[in-house]
């Protein structure tokens, strides 16, 4: 049966090529392209030879095929497949290894696979070393070897816990208790407030006439910050309580009017006030009189100048002189610029200049321009160089735009889980990113929402303790956040640079700058707030890839720092499990390598942008944020633009930063409804405008820029947008306005 079979077989094969040689014969057809294809033909019925028929099989090949083993089935189908495919299948067998680790990593990062990608290089920091200026702090005179009231020395030994002066409290007390001008210069944290203040209740306690209550104010003392306010009237208490007869009172922006101006109706005989408070009382307020003025103090004078109160202080005195020309005039700064000089100019008479750190007096009079050129040249000298604190050391990160978040998240981390009593102050450049910040650590690392295995929240969440200080807030509860905030031990405290200034913040260990400052003094006040009165901290300047000559332009001021690799900062997340993918929460702990350390720093930029694509509110508040961030980068000043200028922003990697997986296209959306309706509804009131001074002027909205923007995995392109696309909401102003930064002080 077999047999016949096979004979059968072969006999249609040879039917078959019978039929094509007739095809192919010449008188056929004799065209060319015939030829051709009876070729093609012949090949495929050689290959059909060599390849058995699936046509009809024979019946027992049929039953050997059916009866073969599975395996051997298998086999056969890999071989064929093998030999038409060989190179395919060799390349899968390759690969196979690579693809089940970006499976794994694509399970525990699907979202934010390119938080490491793309990301520019960081270049080498060349730091030049520099001789930072040195202030001695501490000296070895007593209190009481100085001519003071002895209550007056008892009070400062036991209620304030001090015995002997400070440098500058050295130098400046006998000379403003001979009744001199002086302009005050000395670093932060060295003492300057009493420097002040013991002269002043010193002359006010030895008065011959008894001072009354409703006299008013014998001595003015102008601060450019609430807080600051609160802090110099506590101090004035504190040394006031063995004379009782002298009040001390505040002014300041926040509180009511009414019960202000019923404070001064009563008396008071130490006014400490913000100058726009003080402004609008004596515009607005009868009983508010000067007569009896014998001080005038402008702490912090060179900030109340920043902050656009130049002509508010031409009014003051204005008022001051039309009632009282004789009277004692003190300014004091730790960072003396030139709108301080003018101030003096304006306001001091024969004064004397203290500077701490070469120990000289120099004493010029305002009349003889050849001692005042000579004594202004050794300021402008002096200025080159800021005074630091000896026990501060000094660092800077150098951090890709998406990375910044991770980072600050993974330093907060590490200072509050493994280290003990650190207290921590970050700023930012806007009350904006101060809220943001807050409540997105506030719901993620505090709450324990960002853990990634349910029910197990960071054993972090307990040590951790969050607080917010801006401009925007509040008057009741900035004072609680203040004093709470004074209190603590332990703690960090975002914050606009309404904290930067004067603030005597106990055992503060660390300062985080998240936003590099607009300027070299700005700076130093902000490191100011650690390191104080002979303590040791720490200082962190965060800073882009592009932002590294920064650290340059801190070196022409003798401001030398060290760098932090990003890498030690996020390497804190290998040492807490909650930040492992669910995959390996089971395996035991490995060699803790780079990519560990991507893939925990991956998870935690997941959790933050989870909780911001969390509703539409969250995303918009987000922006919301961005918008701010951006609208305060384009207000750098003019001598640090080629640093930080729009143009080197990459919005899609910006926009990471703010758990923003996309960058917004739609930035100014807002803005422009706004602009709408104000239209709408004729001339904006005060109020609006003050919320939002920030908007472009006619000569920039032509300018163009370039802004980056990531598209999916790909390489990054450069877009061409106009700044009255992107920036439409932004105004060159001073940073720290109300709304855009810490402005909104009063």
């Amino acid at each position: 049966m077999a047999r016949t079979d096979f004979s059968s077989a072969k006999q249609r094969r040879s039917q078959r090529e019978a039929r094509h040689r007739k095809q192919s014969q010449p008188g056929a057809s004799g065209s060319q392209p015939q030829t051709m294809g009876a070729t093609a033909e012949q090949a495929q019925a050689t290959k059909r030879k060599r390849q058995p028929s699936s046509e009809a099989a024979p019946a027992k090949r049929r039953n050997e095929t059916s009866s073969l083993p599975a395996k051997k089935t298998a086999a056969k189908e890999t071989q064929r497949a093998f030999k038409g495919k060989a190179q395919k299948v060799f390349s899968r067998k390759k690969t196979s290894a690579s693809a089940s680790e970006r499976n794994q990593e694509q399970k525990a990062c699907v979202k934010t696979s390119s938080l490491f990608k793309n990301n520019p290089e960081i270049p080498e920091l060349h730091r030049p070393v520099v001789k930072q200026v040195q202030e001695k702090v501490f000296s070895s005179d007593a209190f009481h070897e100085l001519d003071l009231h002895p209550h007056l020395i008892s009070t400062i030994n036991t209620v304030l816990n001090i015995s002997n002066m400070t440098s500058v409290q050295k130098q400046s007390i006998p000379v403003l208790l001979e009744g001199r001008d002086a302009l005050v210069r000395s670093q932060t944290g060295s003492g300057k407030t009493l420097a002040y203040c013991i002269p002043v209740v010193q002359s006010l306690q030895a008065m011959k006439t008894k001072i009354q209550r409703g006299d008013g104010p014998y001595a003015l003392v102008l601060v450019p910050t609430r807080e600051l306010a609160l802090q110099s009237f506590d101090t004035f208490q504190k040394l006031l309580k063995p004379f009782t007869w002298i009040v001390p009172g505040v002014l300041m922006g926040g509180e009511k009017r009414k019960s202000e101006k019923a404070r001064l109706r009563k008396g008071i005989n130490i006014l400490i006030s913000t100058p726009g408070r003080l402004v609008d009382h004596i515009k607005s307020t009868k009983n508010i009189h000067f007569n009896r003025i014998r001080w005038l103090v402008l702490d912090e004078a060179d900030r109340i100048l920043d902050l656009g109160f130049e002509k508010t202080i031409t009014v003051i005195l204005n008022a001051i002189n039309a009632e009282s020309q004789e009277r004692q005039n003190v300014l004091l700064s730790a960072t003396l610029t030139e709108g301080v000089t003018r101030l003096a100019d304006i306001s001091l008479h024969n004064p004397v200049s203290i500077s701490v750190p070469d120990e000289s007096l120099c004493q010029f009079d305002l009349e003889d321009r050849d001692i005042f050129e000579d004594c202004d040249l050794q300021t402008s000298e002096e200025l080159d160089g800021f005074a630091i604190p000896e026990g501060l050391e000094q660092y800077v990160a150098l951090v890709p735009s998406k990375l910044r978040l991770v980072s600050l998240a993974a330093f907060l981390l590490q200072k509050c889980q493994f280290e003990t009593d650190q207290k921590v102050i970050v700023f930012f450049s806007s009350c904006e990113l101060v809220e943001f910040h807050y409540h997105l650590f506030l719901q993620t690392l505090l709450s324990g929402s960002g853990a990634p295995a349910p029910g197990q929240p960071p054993s972090a969440c307990t040590l951790l303790r969050f607080l917010r200080l801006h401009g925007n807030m509040d008057q009741e509860e900035r004072t609680a956040v203040f004093q709470e905030f004074s209190r603590a031990r332990t703690g960090v405290l975002f914050c606009t640079d309404v904290a930067a200034r004067g603030l005597d913040l106990p055992q503060v260990t660390w300062i985080v700058q998240y936003n590099a400052p607009s300027s070299p003094a700005e700076y130093i006040h902000r490191i100011g707030r650690t390191a104080r009165i002979g303590c040791h901290g720490s200082s962190l300047l965060v800073l882009a890839p592009s932002e590294a000559e920064y650290v340059n332009s801190l070196a022409s001021h003798k401001i030398n720092v060290s760098e932090i690799k990003m890498e030690d900062i996020l390497s804190v997340l290998t040492r807490d499990d909650c930040f492992k993918g669910n995959q390996w929460g089971s395996q035991k702990s490995q060699a803790v390598g780079p990519q560990e350390i991507r893939e925990r720093a991956t998870v935690l930029q997941t959790v933050f942008e989870d909780y911001v694509h969390s509703s539409e509110g969250t995303v918009s508040w987000a922006k919301r944020a961005l918008q701010s961030f951006i609208r305060a980068y384009a207000t750098y000043p003019r001598e640090l633009k080629h640093i930080f200028h729009i143009r080197l922003l990459h919005l899609g990697h910006v926009a990471k930063s703010f758990g923003l997986r996309d960058a917004p296209k739609n930035l100014s959306v807002s803005t422009v409804k706004k602009r709408k309706a104000s239209a709408a509804g004729g001339k904006e009131s005060a109020p609006a405008r003050q919320k939002e001074p920030e908007r472009l002027t006619r000569d920039r909205t032509s300018q163009k820029v370039f802004l980056h923007r990531h598209h999916g995995t790909g390489p990054t392109s450069c877009v061409r947008l106009s700044l009255k696309t992107v920036l439409r909401f932004a105004q060159p102003c001073s940073r720290g306005a109300s709304g855009g930064g810490s402005r909104g002080v009063e």
